[in-house]
């Protein structure tokens, strides 16, 4: 993987990092500037020309060779432009993609606890809103800053060729802009950081209320989630108005302060050529004024800058907690697994969650051979999704071992391990795509005959054949145009098509009704046979068929068999197994 060059406490060397692989061409595009943009610098001089030629009633034609070299330089100025245009926005684009793709890059190797304890706007608005800052800095503060470098450089090389005596009182600008900037400058920060952490939260608040706006409106519950967002948009626009503020007193004071030096730099220019201190023509005494008065503006364009340039630092140290975050899954170099068995064995697995009290999985030991179906059941919370996690890779175990087919599940790269592995878990995911693509999601060419064929094993054949274009059919976002059960069975049918060696059902045929449920039990048991199946379920009815039943409570093993050893055993599944069917109507220790 690409080495990441983002380091939250470096910003400018972070973005120096960025800019690196397009060094020659933003070079190029500096070049190209300095020749766009040297009426700015220039054209003083034939001002000040002009007025000495009118002074000293000089010949006519040299006010018209004035005229054409003024033309010129303003003439080059428009290709020039575009060609810089081409060359430095092309560079900012660059950036802002490269960057984009490896905030993507990275949030596919973060582990899941990471993904766990993160808020999906939160990371929406890095990769989108950050990214944007930094290109608005790039684009916006790129040309004033160069337009201001080649500003004071040409006006100090020219001052110094024509009256160097005058270049201590040009000097003064830079002090006093740097004096102004660093009174500023920690509050400028410190604004911009508020300000982003409480955008921050309102984007998860926002992405909160459009996760429950089916609670919220099942429940009348309208205006306290309006409320809600209201209140973080409230401290949003407090923050936004803090910092705003702020950055107008910098300006005004960057402003003042320039400005009283123009006024003054024109009044010693006009004394000291009245007094004779600093013999000057009447041009050279505009020249100097017109000159200075570019120098102040310079500093004053970039003293401007400084709150757009601090916005976009606070963004690559925002961008930089999710590049420099240590909690990754390092599969780089490991043993890449080739066709697997499906032997599982979990050797005193004991796993917990961080901040929880509890741990999640205590001391579980447990051998699955392959082509076995195990059925795992229990209350909620009782450990079952967490030892899916595990085998998945997804959870650390904090001691014991997970054991594939003989070998450490540590040594594998995990990625080649699940390219064998099919989950359906309890909440579809689909995306706005067609039903075609949710299926083969991730597989590239698909022949259609092995579509239909998992359409099929998952019940799911004959409700896309009635859509209006079949599984063309485009599904909206997060398959919103399907009933849950739908979206269920096309998940299953995603798992299906993978022909996987292990196949995960965690509650898979939760949403389904009983009939779909029947129909794809029975497609089921065929696909079991040939691989290792792990099954998460509440409803005992769905796993009664299976080899060996785990009753889980409390992240330990509490019993494990058979159906019917289980019954006879006269334990915690017997007791939730009469509950389900109406015999018994006291609970069972631990069951809701």
């Amino acid at each position: 993987m690409e080495e990441i060059p983002l380091d939250p406490g470096h910003p400018l060397g972070s973005l120096a990092a960025l800019l690196k692989p397009h060094r020659a061409r933003l070079l190029l595009s500096v070049l190209v500037f300095a020749v766009k943009d040297c009426p700015l610098w220039l054209l003083p001089l034939v001002t000040s020309a002009a007025v000495d030629i009118v002074v000293k009633r000089g010949a006519p034609s040299s006010l018209g060779w004035l005229s054409l070299a003024a033309v010129a330089l303003l003439l080059q100025n428009y290709p020039m432009h575009l060609l810089f245009t081409r060359l430095f926005m092309g560079s900012v684009r660059s950036v802002g993609a490269r960057l984009r793709n490896l905030l993507a890059r990275r949030l596919q190797v973060l582990s899941m606890d990471y993904h766990a304890r993160s808020s999906a706007s939160v990371t929406q608005s890095k990769i989108v809103r950050d990214v944007e800052n930094i290109e608005l800095m790039l684009s916006q503060a790129g040309s004033p800053a160069l337009s201001a470098f080649f500003v004071f450089a040409g006006a100090i090389v020219t001052t110094a060729v024509s009256v160097p005596q005058f270049l201590p009182v040009f000097a003064l600008s830079v002090p006093c802009g740097v004096a102004v900037w660093w009174l500023m400058r920690r509050g400028v920060r410190r604004r911009n950081e508020e300000f982003r952490r409480d955008l921050e939260a309102f984007s998860a608040r926002v992405g909160e209320m459009a996760a429950l706006i089916p609670v919220t409106r099942a429940h009348g519950l309208e205006e306290v989630a309006v409320g809600r967002v209201r209140e973080a948009a409230d401290r949003v626009r407090e923050r936004g108005v803090s910092l705003d503020m702020l950055n107008g007193r910098f300006g005004a004071a960057s402003w003042v302060t320039m400005q009283i030096l123009s006024v003054g730099c024109l009044l010693v220019a006009a004394a000291l050529a009245l007094l004779g201190l600093a013999p000057m023509t009447p041009g050279q005494v505009v020249l100097l004024s017109t000159y200075f008065s570019a120098l102040t503006g310079a500093v004053t364009t970039v003293l401007s800058l400084v709150p757009l340039v601090t916005r976009g630092a606070e963004s690559i140290r925002s961008a930089a907690e999710i590049m420099q975050d240590p909690d990754l899954e390092r599969n780089d170099g490991k043993l890449a697994a080739g066709p697997i068995s499906g032997r599982i064995e979990l050797r005193r697995i004991s796993a917990s969650y961080p901040g929880a009290e509890k741990a999640a999985l205590v001391d579980v030991s447990l051998a699955v051979e392959p082509g076995q179906t195990v059925a795992f059941v229990g209350p909620s919370g009782s450990g079952k999704s967490t030892l899916m996690n595990t085998i998945l890779g997804f959870v650390r175990p904090r001691s014991g071992r997970v054991i594939l087919d003989g070998r450490d599940l540590a040594e594998y790269d995990l990625r080649t391990v699940r390219r064998q592995i099919s989950v359906v878990p309890q909440e579809s995911v689909l995306f706005a795509g067609t039903v075609f693509e949710n299926v083969t999601y991730g597989l590239g060419s698909m022949g259609h005959d092995r579509v239909r064929q998992a359409l099929a094993d998952a019940n799911a054949l004959d409700f896309v054949e009635a859509l209006p274009e079949g599984w063309d059919t485009m599904l909206g976002e997060r398959g919103a145009k399907l009933s849950g059960g739908q979206r269920q069975r096309l998940s299953l049918a995603r798992a299906l098509i993978r022909d996987p060696r292990i196949l995960i059902l965690d509650e898979a045929t939760s949403a389904l009704d009983s009939e779909s449920e029947s129909h794809i039990q029975a497609a089921l048991e065929g696909l079991r046979r040939s691989r290792t199946t792990l099954v998460v379920a509440h409803r005992l009815s769905t796993v009664r068929g299976a080899d060996r039943i785990v009753v889980m409570e409390r992240g330990r093993v509490a019993e494990e068999g058979t159906h019917s050893e289980l019954l006879a055993l006269g334990g915690r599944y017997a007791r939730a197994w009469n509950l389900q069917q109406g015999g018994v109507r006291q609970k069972a220790p631990g069951e809701t």
